[in-house]
């Protein structure tokens, strides 16, 4: 059954039709110079794509998106939302009713250990643990007001990732490539960077679910090969390509023997890995950089963290450059693990920090200098956050009921603070913000009426938002 959602235009050509057509196989196409024109690139993007629709639904704000996950859930109050009245109350006894989290050891009020303060033009408060980001104030619209439904992190990975908290569900990378494909033939419409750590809930969090398997992310590693075993072993180019050309065929014919999706998807993510060859190498291929800009983003940094993350925002960008629809970064392991201090909150927020803070900002200025950051989302958020009581004596138990995540980019308001949580930081009082809105303010900004966005499985029409999610308005320029 086909599985469109039937609100887009229809594809000219589906990338069997085509080159069932043409009578050939992938060598022909290769030879036929189809790499050497614009046209020829996106004809070869719509056939290497199959399920990817044709137009989107209004006019688009942005092309591409950058998620910087945050595994473990950085603090609200210890980074973008400042509490002048925990601070006067810390050590006190918790005035207020407190939820069942995660684990309930739970002490008494605590004060943020580091200083707020006011950052560019927009006088937005950050605090000290970002130096680098907050040079950056004027271009973030940070959304103070961010709820989650789960407080336990693989459930809320998969909420924060796919819209439902159980596995199985299409991460929104997926949706974007289903959606919309990919602007270049030569790489996948997503991509994650893998900065050492695969959160809680595995590799189901980048997961296709049941949208074509050609739509699943393509995970990367930010230094030396990319990509195992992608290089060929063939010395000779036509020979590779005539390879190519009699498994073309052989592959044609056994699609019209087993016309199913995952024979087709694994057509297409061979040809697609071919093309890759040549691609990932000179996408990866940062020695070009200049040592101004790779010194900017903290390739000589110290931390060896920081260097890590250095390399996954150089090439996010370079990938956002090439026409990929949706990339996520990963964090590097630190000496304290993800942002999930349920104890020594200092030490293991400023070790992460420190691994994100230069490379981010100079991720967001490159974007801007290149003139990529009004065609780029960047979305910068965790699963949930921190409570502002201790947990032990110097920790913080999880938090989804109000906590900070910043957006910047084009269609996003700059230098903007969304929305507030209490006087402690524990709930979102004014402008909530739920995930399915997140979800369908970014497919928004893509062009794409999330209501619309579907794939016809188990009976009815689902979607990333499922039955829920509205456009906040608030966060659009």
């Amino acid at each position: 059954m086909n599985g469109h959602c039937g609100q887009f235009q229809s594809a000219p050509l589906s990338r069997r039709a085509m080159l069932s057509q043409l009578s050939c196989g992938f060598g022909a196409l290769a030879l036929g110079g189809l790499y050497a024109s614009k046209a020829g690139a996106e004809i070869l993007s719509r056939i290497a794509s199959p399920g990817s629709l044709a137009a989107s639904h209004f006019v688009a704000q942005v092309r591409s998106v950058i998620f910087l996950y945050q595994d473990g859930g950085p603090s609200q109050m210890d980074t973008f939302d400042p509490k002048p009245r925990l601070t006067r109350e810390h050590g006190q006894p918790v005035p207020f009713s407190k939820a069942q989290t995660q684990f309930n050891n739970d002490g008494n009020l605590l004060a943020s250990p580091w200083k707020f303060a006011r950052h560019g033009e927009c006088g937005m408060e950050i605090s000290e643990l970002f130096p680098h980001i907050a040079t950056m104030a004027d271009e973030l619209c940070v959304v103070r007001s961010m709820t989650s439904e789960f407080s336990e992190h693989t459930n809320a990975n998969y909420f924060l990732h796919t819209g439902a908290g159980l596995a199985g569900r299409p991460s929104m990378g997926a949706w974007c490539s289903y959606g919309l494909g990919c602007e270049s033939a030569n790489l996948p419409g997503f991509v994650v960077l893998d900065g050492g750590l695969t959160p809680p809930g595995g590799l189901d969090c980048f997961s296709n679910g049941f949208l074509p398997a050609t739509h699943q992310a393509s995970r990367m590693k930010p230094r030396a090969q990319p990509i195992a075993n992608l290089t060929s072993h063939d010395a000779d180019a036509d020979a590779a390509l005539r390879k190519r050309a009699l498994l073309a065929r052989f592959d044609d014919r056994f699609q019209e023997e087993v016309a199913c999706d995952a024979v087709e998807s694994a057509i297409a993510n061979q040809e697609l890995a071919f093309r890759m060859q040549s691609s990932v190498p000179e996408l990866a291929a940062i020695d070009g950089e200049s040592e101004t800009i790779r010194s900017m983003y903290g390739f000589d940094a110290k931390d060896e963290a920081t260097r890590i993350y250095a390399h996954e925002c150089l090439l996010a960008r370079r990938l956002v450059e090439r026409g990929v629809r949706f990339v996520e970064l990963t964090i590097p392991k630190t000496a304290n693990d993800r942002w999930d201090q349920h104890s020594d909150l200092r030490k293991g927020h400023e070790d992460n920090a420190r691994a994100v803070d230069q490379p981010t900002a100079a991720l967001l200025y490159d974007l801007k200098r290149l003139g990529l950051l009004e065609s780029t989302l960047v979305v910068w958020a965790g699963e949930f956050g921190r409570t502002p009581f201790a947990q032990g004596s110097d920790g913080r138990d999880h938090n989804p009921f109000g906590y900070s995540i910043f957006l910047a980019g084009g269609g996003v308001k700059r230098g903007h603070v969304h929305g507030a949580t209490d006087e402690y930081g524990y709930k979102a009082v004014e402008q909530p913000v739920s995930m399915h809105d997140l979800h369908a303010t970014i497919l928004h900004l893509l062009g794409v009426d999330h209501r619309k966005l579907t794939w016809r499985f188990g009976g009815r029409d689902m979607r990333l938002t499922d039955v829920h999610g509205n456009v906040i308005s608030g966060l659009l320029a």
